[in-house]
């Protein structure tokens, strides 16, 4: 498979001006101060319908023919493509079907809906809806909007990587992350591209979540392969297996492929919130996880991509909570006390004097393995890092208590 030409890449943007956003790209201090160099984050969360995909989908849709438009569209996604093709469909007046999980994102939901789409919630992962909606554009004649697997995807997805040369001439390390292989695709090829023309090049670094990595035992193979996942909270990029068209751009353009745990990804997410000021969802922090976990080596300007900010608030608390556990500024505490008078107030002073701050308490006679002579007491603490933590702990062993770390 050929990947596609610039002047591919350049009408697409010249078609998209207006329909899309151009987002901002910003400059991490924290990340160039970890990494040693200039690293930029380009704000695809700020995008229309708040994730990348809105690109590839109104490039696709934007080249039907007339009949095509007429028999209208459908597409499955555990939610951005579902957005993208969504808006872009009610854009251009045609009428869409989206095959969306069971578990999707409220938010997700509601804004495909809102772009006037019909949903149709089957499945426990996003295979399910593809399936469905192959089997409803086989019964009706719709249009299958593949959300990654398709020359006008990748082709509308690399229009991003226009806009990050445009920005920043002097790149040197790009980091994506992938799902299917859509915008990585296009992006390397588009990025390379132009820095072929001008006599540079550029580096493309490939993330994935650990808990949904095809691509590495893929390209070990030399072909897509399917593999066994577990769940992760980066649903977006949540693939089983990588798509047959995009695998062949990247095994010949991207440089490597690297993988980011949860822990991992919720502390970028942390750091995103805090030191960025932006809002991302996990999918979309994944790049920024391997700059913080030192997966990424570079030698000059580096980039990552956040791709996508459609993440549930629901989701975004416990991610939040969880980035703090991982970073050593939260912990759980249980422990078991004599059920007599003063020992709450005990713990409590130790905890002053280690300088904890107390988040939430739970006590309580009622608990498996207790003595009828004791109670429990459940902690959750807000600590400063990785040897206060340890303090924190030392401080009531040291009084002669049992503390035990309670993990997520």
């Amino acid at each position: 498979m050929t990947a596609p030409t610039l002047a591919e890449f350049e009408a697409a943007a010249a078609m998209l001006r207006g329909v899309i956003t151009e987002t901002p790209i910003d400059k991490s201090l924290h990340l160039s101060d970890l990494l040693g160099v200039p690293v930029y984050l380009k704000l695809e969360n700020l995008q229309r319908t708040g994730s990348f995909k809105i690109r590839g989908a109104s490039y696709r849709l934007s080249k039907l023919t007339a009949a095509e438009r007429a028999r209208g569209v459908v597409a499955a996604s555990a939610g951005n493509h579902a957005q993208g093709v969504a808006l872009a469909a009610q854009q251009l007046g045609i009428a869409a079907t989206i095959f969306m999980p069971l578990g999707v994102p409220v938010p997700k939901l509601l804004a495909t809906r809102g772009y006037g789409a019909d949903v149709i919630l089957e499945g426990a992962t996003v295979e399910t809806p593809l399936r469905l909606a192959a089997e409803f554009a086989e019964r009706t004649g719709a249009v299958l909007i593949h959300p990654y697997d398709h020359h006008d995807i990748i082709v509308g997805q690399g229009t991003l990587g226009l806009e990050m040369w445009d920005a920043i001439p002097d790149l040197d390390t790009l980091v994506v992350g992938i799902g299917g292989g859509g915008l990585i695709a296009g992006v390397a090829a588009a990025v390379k591209a132009r820095a072929a023309a001008a006599g540079r090049v550029v580096r493309v670094i490939g993330v994935q979540a650990a808990n949904s990595a095809a691509y590495p035992p893929s390209l070990a193979a030399g072909h897509p392969i399917e593999v066994a996942t577990t769940p992760t909270i980066a649903d977006g990029i949540a693939v089983a297996r990588p798509g047959d068209i995009p695998f062949e751009i990247i095994r010949d353009l991207v440089d490597e492929v690297v993988t980011v745990t949860e822990d991992d990804i919720a502390r970028a997410l942390l750091v995103l919130l805090e030191r960025a000021k932006q809002v991302v969802e996990p999918a979309g922090a994944v790049g920024v996880a391997a700059i913080l976990e030192g997966k990424v080596t570079a030698s000059g300007t580096t980039a990552a991509i956040l791709s996508g900010g459609n993440i549930d608030p629901l989701l975004l608390q416990r991610v939040v909570a969880h980035g703090l556990a991982a970073s050593d500024r939260y912990m759980t505490l249980r422990i078991p006390l004599p059920d007599r008078p003063g020992q709450l107030a005990a713990v409590a002073e130790l905890l002053a004097q280690a300088g904890a701050n107390v988040i939430e308490a739970m006590h309580t006679r009622h608990g498996q393995g207790l003595q009828i002579s004791e109670v429990v007491l459940q902690l959750s603490v807000e600590t400063r890092g990785a040897e206060h933590r340890a303090r924190v702990i030392e401080t009531l062993q040291t009084a002669g208590f049992d503390p035990t770390v309670v993990e997520d």
